[in-house]
């Protein structure tokens, strides 16, 4: 594992980013940093970057007022992180820092990052890039302050520690993190478990409308953009709809879309083990996990569902007549609960 502590010999201005769309793993393990900069490296002038599209009630983090926002025009830095980011496209108007950068470290735990970074600590094996913040950092370093976001960061990626990505590591780093005195199960309610009126009314409207496909196996639901109008709520408070379409008894894979544009669709996948979404999500230009993946795709609700229905059928039908050789290849994969 990278040292923290040798990449940043002699450095004088830090940038750090996320993916876009913020989800608690991005926030979390960026913040995590951030806060571990200002703590242990006063020196250093650091800056986080991220969409402000993120949860309000990610907000309670130390800090959180200094996050940039705009993107503004300056000079680049001596070393760039990038966290929880699987390809350099999804870093949005961050990216430009990201190439001006004299140095780049990219931390992630996605299975589909090929390691665009000048240093790279690519685990698909951990839980989440806030577990692996937590490492670098060490525990006799981590603070209260640094504690919250990281420990939020790793409940969101978990399902609060429930997702089969959670290992004995997983837990001991958790543990760590809960010995500074956070409020860990305030930090779970108020930004995993919590949902306002009109989310619940939302997700009402999903599960009521969602559909079964191929003998029960595949279910669906899609959201237009009327209605989200009509409910007042935006892409971010479509959290947690395709985790509770995945929890229907004898599903294997979940898939839940919501209009972005006219004919544009942006697609959620879970899988309860038997399908690999990160390889379909791939095949549409997306990525992820092998149990939760994401893409955007084109057409009406039907070309979009029946395209991934044919992908999750071929799946199964070779999980049922596996290739050996193909098994072996594929044997080491990770199972986390967010996407790209």
């Amino acid at each position: 594992m990278i040292s923290l502590d040798k990449i940043l010999e002699g450095v004088r201005s830090v940038g750090i980013c996320g993916h876009v769309k913020p989800d608690g793993d991005a926030f979390g393990s960026c913040m995590g940093l951030y806060l571990f900069l200002k703590t242990y490296y006063a020196s250093v002038q650091a800056k986080v970057y991220l969409e402000d599209n993120y949860s309000e009630s990610f907000q309670f983090v130390a800090c959180s007022d200094e996050i940039i926002h705009d993107y503004p025009v300056q000079d680049p830095h001596d070393l760039f992180f990038v966290l929880d980011c699987s390809d350099p496209m999804r870093l949005g108007n961050a990216l430009q820092y990201f190439h001006a950068a004299a140095r780049t470290v990219v931390i992630d735990h996605h299975i589909s990052n090929q390691g665009f970074g000048m240093i790279n600590e690519i685990q698909p094996d951990a839980s989440s890039t806030s577990e692996l913040i937590t490492l670098m950092i060490g525990r006799e370093r981590i603070t209260r302050q640094i504690a919250e976001p990281l420990y939020m960061g790793i409940a969101h990626d978990t399902g609060v520690f429930q997702y089969s990505c959670t290992s004995s590591r997983t837990m001991m780093t958790g543990g760590w993190l809960i010995d500074t005195g956070i409020d860990f199960s305030r930090i779970c309610d108020e930004t995993f478990f919590l949902k306002s009126y009109h989310q619940n009314q939302i997700l009402g409207r999903a599960l009521t409308e969602s559909i079964l496909m191929m003998d029960g196996k595949l279910i669906f639901a899609a959201i237009r953009r009327k209605d989200m109008d009509f409910y007042q709520v935006q892409p971010k408070d479509l959290d947690g709809i395709v985790q509770q379409l995945r929890i229907t008894r004898g599903v294997e894979c979940a898939v839940f879309l919501y209009e972005t544009g006219p004919g544009e669709f942006k697609v959620s996948l879970r899988s309860n083990g038997s399908v690999n979404v990160a390889g379909i999500a791939v095949y549409f230009q997306g990525g992820g996990h092998v149990r939760a993946a994401g893409c955007t795709m084109c057409g009406s609700v039907h070309d979009v569902v029946n395209n991934i229905a044919a992908q999750v059928e071929k799946q199964l039908e070779k999980k049922k007549n596996p290739d050996p050789e193909e098994a072996k290849s594929t044997e080491k994969t990770d199972s986390c609960g967010t996407e790209y």
